[in-house]
């Protein structure tokens, strides 16, 4: 696993350090004190749904121990709180602050370990190439190569990734909200995850060098309207030359 961002989710999780110049992620979990305010929260948003002490029910899954960043990604992209349980959540403005987002993870976590904390990606040590390919291999099947997103089966859909912060690409990547697949460090090591993350970063405001963007829809609509508008101008170049002809 793109539109800018808000600036609520743009704002930083207040708890999240920066990398340092070595590391190309931190993973940290919010502080304790956040719990009594995040216990609050949980009660009042999503106890419904998620049960007391958030180990689930028949409307939604159990939270212990998925950790902090599965919290914060769905909280701070506004999937939840969920109004339709029964259908598929989609990124819309979060109702909920960051440092909501952010107490709440801290009460769930202290239910139970698990799960990884929320990341913070160091974007000056990654590599733009190598994420361009990573990203090819494994999220633009479903996201397209270009980050708009793309239908898929059953009324499923894998979204646009231009609203996503680097941190959310990279929850996304570790957690896997829905039916993404989750990308443990055995399968992509942190660097590669700021790779990716990097790569995303650019598809925000890419170099169109040689042609126009046409809304980054990917490659076969571009080639579609290239085709379209080259024989346009062919036919209708013929027929200025044939009328010509024979006059």
């Amino acid at each position: 696993m793109l539109v800018a961002p808000s600036t609520a989710l743009a704002q930083p999780a207040t708890s999240t350090p920066t990398p340092s110049s070595s590391a190309p992620i931190v993973y940290v979990n919010p502080p304790k004190s956040l719990i009594p305010e995040g216990r609050t929260l949980f009660s009042e948003d999503c106890e419904t749904c998620h049960g007391v002490d958030a180990e689930g029910s028949y409307r939604a899954p159990n939270l212990q121990g998925l950790g902090a960043a599965t919290i914060d990604f769905w909280i701070t992209t506004g999937r939840m709180p969920l109004a339709d349980p029964t259908v598929q959540a989609a990124e819309k403005p979060p109702r909920l602050t960051n440092q909501q987002a952010e107490a709440i993870a801290a009460y769930v976590t202290s239910l139970a370990p698990g799960g990884p904390g929320i990341p913070s990606v160091n974007l000056k040590t990654a590599n733009i190439s190598r994420g361009e390919f990573l990203f090819s291999e494994d999220c633009a099947a479903c996201h397209t190569i270009t980050g708009v997103g793309d239908a898929l089966a059953d009324n499923v859909f894998a979204p646009s990734l231009y609203p996503a912060t680097p941190t959310q690409v990279a929850e996304a990547i570790r957690t896997g909200p829905g039916n993404m697949p989750r990308f443990g460090p055995g399968t992509l090591s942190n660097q590669e995850v700021a790779d990716i993350v990097r790569y995303v970063e650019y598809l925000h405001a890419p170099n169109d060098r040689g042609g126009a963007g046409l809304g980054h829809v990917g490659p076969v609509t571009e080639g579609f309207v290239a085709i379209v508008f080259a024989l346009g101008s062919l036919m209708v170049a013929g027929y200025w030359i044939g009328g010509r002809a024979t006059r």
